[in-house]
């Protein structure tokens, strides 16, 4: 297995993040303090973290998003939105992130009289300041933002023209997210045409609680070029042995045109998408060799990191640092930052990062074999 040290050092990528979904417990209490929010069950932070992991591991996505109303809460002052997203890469960036799509919904934060674009400002004027910190502490992250349209409203078309007015600030992409029963893609076609039109990027909340109609109307309705979560489309592999398998036609043109599935293991079960890690389609996904990409989803909520994720997919498939690799690669090819700067942060970053592992692992094993002969 993987030394929690070597998981934690290796160049990590990370697509699908929510920043209410991150907040540090700390952070929550002192917010809710200086910005006058009564709604929290509790002000002791270790009791909070738990609530908040409690009140998400239900098997429900709906129950799972109703422990949001807190952290939303807290979330209503330009103040309050810097300080957790620079929180944010802070966070990430000590976890070994190296390139991080966080994405949040600014109509969320306009209780107090924010605007739409007050709130993104702030949201990417909190990752500038958490990549300048990240950066003094030794530790080099890139922070693009992706603004969400939320399904049980109706503003997505505002929200995606704001979306376009800061793409060139640092927002990559649009996606829509929240329960996906009873709100499908194509109730937001307006917002997604508009993206397209600006030949913009799209991801997502699709097959995650909801299943194939739901994934199938996100690609061909909504022209989703990420999917975000996507683990039902294991619905449709008809055979779970990867040597054999044969594909539904939907599954084979999502792996086909290497369309990236957003996957959030511990989300996933939490939110009863999946039965356990151990039983988690990504292993069977990847063996196929789906373009699979592997998130945090909500780290609060989740009560995990990406360092903890690939631990647990080590622990349950013996991953390897190859296979890490592999993953985070399909991250960076799949982001949405300009190709370029993809490309640097690849052959720049991921690839010799992971370089410097596998040799300090070869001297580690070359240690012990001396030390057995002796």
């Amino acid at each position: 297995m993987l030394r929690p040290d070597t998981i934690r050092q290796a160049p990590k990528a990370l697509l699908h993040d929510h920043l209410d979904g991150g907040l540090r417990p700390a952070t929550v209490i002192d917010l809710a303090t200086e910005f006058g929010y009564d709604g929290l069950p509790t002000t002791d932070v270790d009791d909070l973290a738990a609530w908040f992991r409690r009140g998400a591991d239900r098997k429900s996505l709906e129950l799972y998003l109703e422990t949001f109303a807190h952290t939303v809460g807290v979330l209503q002052e330009r103040d309050a939105i810097i300080r957790v997203a620079a929180e944010c890469a802070e966070d990430l960036a000590a976890d070994g992130v190296v390139y991080a799509e966080v994405r949040y919904a600014p109509e969320l934060s306009t209780e107090r009289g924010l605007t739409l674009d007050e709130v993104t400002e702030a949201n990417l004027e909190g990752f500038r300041i958490g990549m300048e910190r990240a950066a003094a502490a030794g530790h080099q992250i890139v922070m693009k933002m992706l603004v969400t349209a939320m399904r049980q409203a109706a503003r997505s078309v505002e929200v995606a023209e704001c979306a376009v007015r800061w793409r060139d600030s640092g927002v990559v992409g649009f996606d829509v997210a929240g329960p996906e029963k009873g709100y499908p893609p194509t109730r937001y076609l307006d917002a997604f045409e508009l993206i397209r039109r600006e030949n913009f990027h799209i991801t997502i909340h699709a097959g995650e609680s909801f299943g194939l109609p739901s994934i199938w109307e996100a690609l061909q309705f909504a022209g989703a070029e990420r999917l975000g979560h996507g683990v039902r489309i294991v619905d449709i592999v008809d055979d779970i042995d990867p040597a054999t398998g044969k594909l539904g036609r939907l599954a084979a043109y999502v792996r086909d045109k290497r369309i990236p599935l957003e996957l959030c293991p511990s989300s996933n079960v939490q939110t009863g998408a999946a039965p356990s890690i151990a039983e988690h389609p990504i292993d069977l996904l990847r063996r196929l060799r789906f373009r699979v990409t592997v998130n945090t989803d909500n780290r609060l909520m989740s009560g995990v990191s990406m360092s903890s994720e690939f631990a647990a997919l080590d622990e349950a498939f013996r991953i390897g640092l190859g296979e890490m690799e592999w993953l985070t690669i399909n991250a960076m090819k799949s982001a949405f930052a300009p190709f370029d700067e993809r490309l640097r942060v690849i052959n720049e970053i991921v690839k010799p990062g992971y370089a410097r592992l596998r040799a300090a692992e070869s001297r580690v094993v070359a240690g012990l074999v001396a030390e057995a002969g002796r």
